[in-house]
């Protein structure tokens, strides 16, 4: 007996294996991805949706990456190089700016493993790779191979050229995520974090606002100049490696491969320091109870009033609140100035009212999942509430907090995107059916936020944007709301955006009454299936 518990005991110190470990974490994430054909047809839609939608990129990606063998060989290296480099890019960067597209992969679920970082680490990076975007990444870049090779050897180098590439995306951006992660869990890290999502939405429109400023005469000279800049990065060799075919191709890739090696170390160093480390986030911290004023205080007291202050402060001290509109507010001001500045483009009412339109799109998705931000406090709803109507009055609130905020930034996006136009006059109709467009998303979204809702953690981090399960879910009703709430406007904006401003009268009180019926149809809906509701935004993250 007692050699039998002191095996065990060893057995327990010594952990599982590294080939042990890569098999058990590839079936979990397995298990997980088919669990999602399990839960309700919400979730069901949903991951059917994303699995689409990555298939759709697969193809396309590898179609469009394959046609480069069409084009001159030092064409289709620079394309090469580029759209490496934007893979590269986005694997290290978009984890973070989403909160995570893998809540799987946190390390402070994993800090009660029986495993040794070394295998952990292994298991880890396997459970990466497994999934349906990882493998539309990978083909994607396949499809170099067949549009940048003009070799046998360029074609065999192309091949470990990708998988190593991919080895270093996946590598490169859990040493990020793991290394930030009790940052990124920290209120000042949030807030640092959203200050860098404003650098980046902000770098995505340089090469939009070069092509407008007419850097584009010689669209071959500018892709050769770009992916000269982009040359000595890892992506830039890996692509340059499929081109060469040659012997500089095999040491760009023995190097790629010895990186590999490297950031993988940092991120096993990264993640023995974080299962280790106190999570900031569990820390308790103080807090006052503060009288509410502001304009809330104006209303008549009753169930609006008491809804509008708490989503004001929601909107005010909420992390998740003030990131969403602080990202909202820049999509919103960048769309404006860049399709101000298209030289290529007259200036019309269009150039006017379509930016602002845009803003107010971008402004009117706050409310398409209008209970997230309650989460399991939706109880005292769900108790208190006694009809639909209740609940449209509930509805009615959050959209009065909504337009509160958003009501002076889509005036303010107007005015200055008829003055960039050069014409400051159309700033009155292009606000008005901004307005209009607005009123149009918030009955939309009510609709939305009872069909489609989805959780939001309540502690923002590197690894989650929902419950697990519910990415597709999120997705397409985000997807949903904008294509429907665009689709339902067009009657009120098309006719000024033709240029015939009167039109823009008609287009408040059309959005308006759109907003009213949307919150009927909601409130009905809603009131039925309030359970669902309450199940859905209370889901453990």
């Amino acid at each position: 007996m007692a050699g039998s518990g002191t095996g065990v005991a060893q057995g327990a110190t010594r952990g599982l294996s590294a080939n042990a470990t890569i098999g058990l974490f590839v079936r979990l994430k397995l298990r997980l991805i088919a669990g999602n054909l399990r839960g309700d047809l919400a979730r069901q839609l949903g991951f059917a949706f994303t699995v689409a939608l990555a298939v759709i990129v697969a193809a396309g990606g590898f179609f469009m990456m394959s046609l480069l063998r069409f084009g001159s060989p030092d064409l289709a290296r620079d394309v090469g190089i580029i759209a490496f480099t934007m893979i590269f890019l986005s694997w290290a960067v978009v984890p973070l700016l989403l909160f995570g597209v893998d809540d799987t992969l946190d390390p402070a679920k994993l800090a009660l493993f029986p495993v040794r970082s070394g295998p952990l680490t292994a298991g880890l990076f396997a459970a990466s790779a497994t999934g349906a975007w990882p493998l539309a990444s990978l083909i994607v870049m396949a499809g170099a191979v067949a549009g940048v090779a003009r070799t046998a050897l360029g074609a065999v180098l192309g091949v470990a050229a990708v998988l190593v590439l991919f080895a270093l995306c996946l590598v490169t951006s859990r040493a990020i995520t793991t290394g930030l992660s009790g940052v990124l869990r920290s209120r000042r890290g949030r807030d640092l974090l959203a200050v860098s999502a404003i650098l980046v939405v902000l770098a995505l429109q340089i090469p939009n606002l070069m092509l407008n400023q007419g850097l584009s005469a010689d669209p071959e000279a500018l892709v050769g100049s770009v992916a000269a800049m982009m040359r000595w990065t890892p992506s830039g060799m890996a692509a340059h490696a499929i081109a060469d075919g040659g012997a500089a191709g095999l040491a760009e890739v023995a190097a790629l491969a010895v990186l590999v090696g490297l950031v993988g170390w940092l991120w096993m160093v990264a993640l023995r320091r974080a299962l280790v480390t106190t999570d900031a986030s569990t820390q308790a911290g103080g807090s006052k109870v503060r009288r509410s004023r502001g304009v809330a205080g104006l209303l008549p007291d009753g169930p609006v009033a008491a809804v509008v202050a708490k989503d004001l402060k929601y909107a005010r001290r909420d992390p998740r609140g003030r990131i969403s509109w602080l990202a909202a507010i820049m999509v919103s001001g960048v769309i404006s100035y860049s399709l101000t500045q298209d030289s290529e483009l007259p200036s019309t009412l269009a150039t006017a009212v379509g930016p602002a339109c845009l803003g107010a799109l971008v402004m009117g998705m706050q409310s398409a999942n209008a209970f997230a931000l309650d989460g399991r406090a939706l109880w005292m709803n769900a108790v208190v509430y006694g009809s639909g109507r209740a609940l449209r009055a509930d509805l009615a609130g959050r959209h009065l907090a909504v337009a509160l905020l958003a009501g002076p930034l889509i005036a303010l996006v107007s005015i200055v995107t008829a003055i960039l136009s050069g014409t400051p006059i159309w700033a009155l109709p292009a606000m008005l059916t901004a307005w209009g467009l607005f009123a149009v998303a918030l009955g939309v979204g009510a609709i939305i936020s009872v069909l489609c809702p989805y959780t939001a953690p309540e502690r923002l981090n590197a690894f989650t944007g929902a419950a697990p399960g519910q990415g597709g879910v999120a997705f397409a009703g985000a997807l949903l709301a904008m294509v429907v709430s665009s689709m339902v406007a067009l009657p009120v904006v098309v006719p000024v955006v033709l240029g015939l401003p009167w039109a823009s009268l008609a287009a408040l009180p059309y959005g308006l009454l759109i907003a009213w019926a949307g919150r009927r149809v909601a409130g009905h809906i809603g009131y039925a299936r309030f359970p669902e509701i309450l199940s859905a935004v209370s889901r453990p993250t």
